[in-house]
């Protein structure tokens, strides 16, 4: 609890609450214990308050930003890889309580394990009655990923601008293909190619299939010359 309080910055009352939020529906079942005493309940509030926060960061700092814009950013800002990546810089994965085979296998690095227990561990907060102690953490944090994903918004959405490119000159999608898969379970990378008219346009490579397909889509709008999709 203490280094919880030291890397989030704000003081913990009760200590059970923030307990739940690290633990693992693995430990849950291991022990026998009642399924509420894992984090999945607290991920769930974590999530609004994370939202929220993060709406309100947005909607301040872009008053020209329609709602859709807002939205877009939003979702890659409270997104898993996001919420990943903060959660390794704090430290906040060497305390997630897992059942033993789970910690063998080193999920406490997997992408979807650190965000639910960072979201749990927001909401933790919110009920141990620092909420506007948490609303000033999270915009510390976030902002300066919240000002990489704008400025560098092709990067997350080149997907939907590929597509759209070659939906308007042939009226085809690109396809995605998965060629490699290697790694463990903890720690894969996922190599992927993209075709476009049975031609290979590009390839990509991440920790995720989506991860590796937004690459390969980013540099198949650089080859294509799509606009705004400039390294």
């Amino acid at each position: 609890m203490k280094n919880l309080s030291e890397i989030f910055g704000i003081s913990i009352d009760n200590q059970e609450v923030f307990k739940q939020a690290l633990t693992h529906p693995s430990y849950v079942q291991e022990n026998n214990l009642d399924y509420l005493q894992s984090y999945e309940r607290l991920e769930f509030l974590g999530d609004a308050v994370l939202k929220l926060a993060i709406s309100d960061v947005l909607y301040s700092k872009y008053p020209d930003y329609n709602e859709g814009n807002l939205s877009k950013i939003r979702s890659i800002a409270v997104s898993d890889a996001t919420l990943f990546d903060i959660s390794e810089k704090l430290g906040l994965s060497e305390m997630i309580i897992l059942a033993k085979h789970e910690e063998k296998q080193g999920c406490n690095k997997l992408e979807s394990v650190c965000a639910c227990a960072f979201e749990a561990v927001l909401g933790a907060y919110y009920l141990d009655g620092k909420f506007y102690q948490l609303v000033n953490f999270i915009k510390k944090t976030f902002n300066p990923y919240i000002e990489y994903i704008d400025t560098n918004f092709e990067k997350f959405n080149s997907k939907a601008i590929l597509q759209e490119y070659t939906q308007s000159k042939t009226k085809s999608v690109p396809e995605y293909r998965l060629v490699k898969e290697i790694g463990p379970a903890h720690n894969k990378n996922f190599e992927i190619e993209v075709w476009y008219d049975n031609e290979l346009i590009a390839k990509g490579s991440g920790k995720s299939k989506k991860e590796a397909e937004q690459k390969g889509a980013y540099e198949a709008c650089r080859k294509l010359g799509v606009v705004n999709c400039q390294k």
